[in-house]
């Protein structure tokens, strides 16, 4: 699982080496016998009070992305997910934050994410992207926007940097990055594509997704896991071959060998043969986003990310799952007291959905 938390976007390395079967050391929750976790998948609404899809209009013709709202006071939460991801990573967290103070959140899929309609949904560059959040707030708020602070996780956070630095928002109270340094994402590009090369290409139901998810601790958080991996993948347009799922239900075994005797002795091979015949019987699942094809759009994601996030005037703060990996640029920064600093050990690069309290 080392590759997931550096690669898959472009965060941090690991803080510990991982353990034998992909899973960090503490991420495996075991549960008395004969209990199993519960993997189905939660609807949004458990967690957000309203979705709406924005329309703006662009010089292509009319784009419409897809927002979660909740909270009707106070500033307003701009939340921008992490490349693959959608807003429904921030679902959990929402719930905490409108719990402590009085705010209103808008949770946002960014374009080829979720549930966004664009016109060119391939143009996934820094500009294009950051034009985005000010289009959108312009059509929800006009000329007169209320107090916003943004707050982006990974690729979410650098594109919040950038639409801070191009001044897209002007009522930005604030800026908040999350587990996103420019030097450990520009370091882990080179070795993006094997992990993307590695990961399931299709899964047989929402719940095999949701579980793979927590099981390769790619979400360490299950409660977080059932809401927001429904937002990561769709159902494939038509029934595929059962090669992906295979190589699915064969990673998830190592964990399964222990559940044996729970379900009654029945073994693997017999299980393994019903998920292959059910596979082929249905649509499977698959990524909604073919992150490799965004290549040509990593680089200006993240390359000068720490000199454009100190240039920024606004109150910022940056959180990190660990310590290990801060650039030159954002140490000496961090130094001057340009921005505030906080480590949540103990979490995955999620860090929002692994540990949404704590954040």
């Amino acid at each position: 699982m080392s590759t997931l938390e550096k690669q898959l976007h472009m965060g941090r390395l690991p803080p510990r080496p991982p353990m034998p079967g992909g899973l960090q050391s503490g991420s495996k929750m075991r549960m008395g016998p004969g209990r199993k976790r519960d993997f189905s998948p939660v609807p949004w609404s458990q967690y957000f009070e309203s979705m709406e899809d924005v329309v703006v209009e662009s010089e292509t013709g009319k784009d419409s992305f897809r927002i979660y709202k909740s909270g009707s006071e106070g500033p307003v939460l701009l939340l921008l997910h992490g490349g693959g991801h959608s807003a429904l990573s921030w679902a959990v967290f929402t719930t905490a934050i409108i719990g402590r103070i009085q705010c209103r959140v808008v949770a946002l899929d960014q374009r080829g994410h979720g549930e966004t309609k664009v016109k060119n949904p391939e143009d996934l560059s820094a500009e294009t992207m950051a034009r985005d959040i000010g289009n959108v707030v312009e059509a929800l708020y006009g000329d007169l926007p209320p107090p916003i602070m943004l707050i982006g996780h990974s690729m979410g956070g650098a594109i919040a940097v950038h639409t801070a630095a191009a001044n897209l928002i002007p009522s930005l109270l604030g800026l908040c990055m999350i587990d996103v340094v420019e030097g450990t994402a520009m370091d882990a590009l080179n070795s993006m594509q094997n992990f993307l090369r590695s990961r399931p290409k299709t899964f047989k139901s929402l719940e095999n997704a949701i579980e793979w998810s927590v099981k390769s601790g790619q979400i360490r958080n299950l409660d977080s896991a059932r809401v927001s991996m429904v937002g990561q993948v769709k159902q494939c347009e038509e029934a595929t071959s059962p090669e992906g799922p295979k190589a699915l239900v064969e990673g998830i075994i190592e964990e399964e060998e222990e559940d044996e005797e729970e379900n009654g002795g029945q073994s693997i091979n017999k299980r393994k043969k019903e998920d292959d015949t059910e596979t082929k019987k249905e649509r499977p699942y698959t990524w909604r986003i073919e992150l490799s094809k965004t290549e040509k759009y990593w680089d200006g994601w993240f390359r000068g990310l720490s000199n454009l996030f100190l240039s920024c005037s606004i109150p910022k703060q940056l959180l990190l799952a660990g310590v290990d990996r801060l650039d030159k640029d954002l140490t000496i920064g961090q130094m001057q007291g340009k921005f505030q600093m906080q480590v949540l050990p103990q979490c995955g690069h999620a860090v929002h959905e692994d540990a949404p309290d704590k954040v």
